[in-house]
């Protein structure tokens, strides 16, 4: 490829570009606008860059495409990122309210190929000032995922993302709150007089999510192995409710649990196998007979009133936590979610000594991300080291 420039009207200067066309041989000439350039040697410099972009194949055709169009294709293609694949239903909706809430208003308008790193600057400053420093850097990551995408797809020839100035703090995570071992008995206890006391109790002792637990099914229970099969997750997003594959692969998995959770599930199930045969409690009956639906979930949505009860209608995760934030309130903790008896179980585990990797093959978790995030709500374990160095200084600094 050759090339040079030419001046057509004042300070208008073209590339004029001689290609060969790989086929016949014979060469072309393409003509491309050099914008913004002041004189003939800035536009030779571009012409310069031009053929070095077209020759390795990192030249982007010129459109008018704008960021805010570009944002609502990339979120109609699944959001994908570095994998190249769609993310799930939960995580799209949250990235298209962060960057049509937050973004497209500001710059939905500019066109995407003249995006301005100084642009994104302005905006995360702005931003700081309206929202939490953790919501701005979840929207920096997911414009930056959108804009490499479009990168790589030669829609931009330069990802603007690169050169910003401050990127967004990501602040300190919320881990929760872990409860001791005698607040954890007492908040189950306490428990026991709401509808929810059997979700309650497999969060408390099996450290599953909240998603796992709601779309646990009673094919997945073992009462004589006496484990919990973890293989799904109920996902609840604006429009729709329904059931997926687990967080990641390691959160399939299967649970041991202890003689009284199996007996609370049995109890349970005989509630189920009940309704089935039409039996109200307290009357004896032989139940070896009568079986649930083969996709039967233990916690299905209560029916509302005049509904007939459905064992695969999928319960709202948002309801039960909302539900359980009233409950907790009520015996005392004002600031507990339902997540928290998740961190509550692993660092329970930890505190006694449970080795670090079983513990994150129990709860489906990254040994690495548990222990951080262990670092951060534990108090017990901080007291213990304390104990053992005071135990080893005794005698030794004193007079």
């Amino acid at each position: 490829m050759r090339g040079h420039v030419r001046e057509r009207g004042k300070g208008n200067w073209y590339a004029v570009l001689s290609v060969r066309d790989p086929a016949t041989g014979k060469r072309k000439v393409q003509w491309r606008s050099l914008p913004g350039c002041k004189g003939k040697k800035e536009a030779q410099v571009e012409c310069s860059r031009l053929i070095t972009e077209i020759a390795d194949g990192s030249f982007v055709v010129s459109n008018q495409t704008t960021l805010g169009e570009w944002i609502n294709h990339w979120l109609s293609i699944g959001a994908p990122g570095k994998k190249r694949k769609a993310v799930g239903a939960k995580a799209l909706e949250r990235y298209g309210q962060l960057l049509r809430i937050h973004v497209i208003p500001s710059l939905g308008n500019r066109p995407l190929q003249k995006l301005q790193s100084t642009e994104i600057d302005t905006l995360y400053t702005q931003l700081v000032e309206k929202i939490s420093a953790r919501t701005a850097h979840h929207i920096h990551i997911t414009l930056g995922s959108c804009l490499r995408t479009a990168t790589r797809t030669r829609k931009l020839s330069r990802n603007p993302m690169l050169d910003v100035i401050k990127v967004p703090s990501p602040g300190e995570a919320d881990h929760g709150i872990a409860l001791d071992a005698d607040e954890l008995r007492a908040l189950v206890h306490g428990s026991k007089a709401s509808a929810l006391f059997p979700i309650v109790a497999v969060a408390a002792f099996t450290g599953a999510r909240r998603g796992e637990i709601l779309a646990l099914r009673w094919q997945d229970f073992d009462p004589d192995a006496k484990t919990l099969r973890i293989e799904r997750a109920v996902e609840e997003t604006e429009e729709l409710l329904r059931i997926k594959g687990p967080k990641t692969e390691r959160g399939k998995r299967t649970i041991e649990i202890d003689d009284d959770l199996v007996a609370l599930l049995l109890t349970e199930r005989e509630r189920h196998l009940r309704i089935v045969a039409g039996v109200p409690d307290g009357v004896t009956v032989d139940l070896s007979l009568v079986r649930l639906p083969p996709d039967a979930l233990m916690f299905p949505c209560p029916p509302a009133r005049g509904e007939s009860f459905s064992f695969t209608k999928l319960r709202s995760p948002q309801d039960v936590s909302n539900g359980f934030k009233r409950w907790a309130r009520k015996l005392g903790f004002p600031k507990l979610r339902l997540h928290d008896l998740r961190g509550t179980h692993e660092t329970l585990l930890l505190d006694a000594g449970v080795p670090v990797h079983v513990v994150a093959a129990r709860c489906g978790h990254d040994p690495a991300i548990l222990l951080r995030s262990y670092a951060k709500r534990t108090r017990k374990a901080d007291r213990s080291a304390a104990g053992v160095i005071g135990a080893l200084s005794r005698g030794v600094l004193g007079k």
